[in-house]
């Protein structure tokens, strides 16, 4: 764990202490405050990629939020309506993710957006099976999956 970070963690532990309230918005709020002002003192850390690798993780986070609300309504308009627009089917996604880990949280990320699951991944690890509600054309999915997910994904990991 970077020591950034750590430090980090113990000013919004610090900002709830001082202000006698540990709440979860407390603590968010506390590690924004110490985000801004480890930013504003960068100079004296020298190069560091920690800023760059938590822009990266807040552009992961807003798109995961903006797919779980985007397919969210989608499946709920499909349930809803009498006319049935789902044309499901499975997916061989070849992934770029390496380790463990990463093939883990895609498959995570992916199973936790409505309409879409993760099957199972090939035993030479370059292809993940996902179970898609709404599949119009099979290459544009894919390319969502990778260009979408799994690239956010693996700047964040990487």
């Amino acid at each position: 764990m970077s020591s950034l970070l750590l430090l980090n963690l113990f000013l919004a532990f610090a900002w709830c202490a001082a202000f006698g309230t540990f709440t979860l918005l407390s603590l968010l709020i506390g590690f924004v405050v110490g985000s801004a002002a480890l930013w504003f003192t960068r100079p004296l850390y020298g190069d560091t990629g920690y800023f760059l690798h938590g822009g990266r993780m807040m552009r992961l986070c807003v798109f995961f939020v903006y797919e779980l609300v985007v397919s969210s309504l989608r499946v709920v308009w499909d349930v809803l309506t009498p006319q049935v627009r789902s044309r499901p089917g499975i997916l061989a996604v070849p992934i770029e993710a390496e380790t463990d880990m990463e093939i883990m949280l895609l498959a995570n990320l992916i199973s936790l957006t409505p309409g879409t699951l993760s099957l199972d991944v090939s035993t030479d690890r370059k292809i993940l099976y996902v179970h898609a509600m709404f599949i119009d054309d099979p290459a544009t999915s894919v390319a969502e999956v990778k260009e979408g997910m799994e690239r956010r994904l693996l700047e964040v990991m990487r």
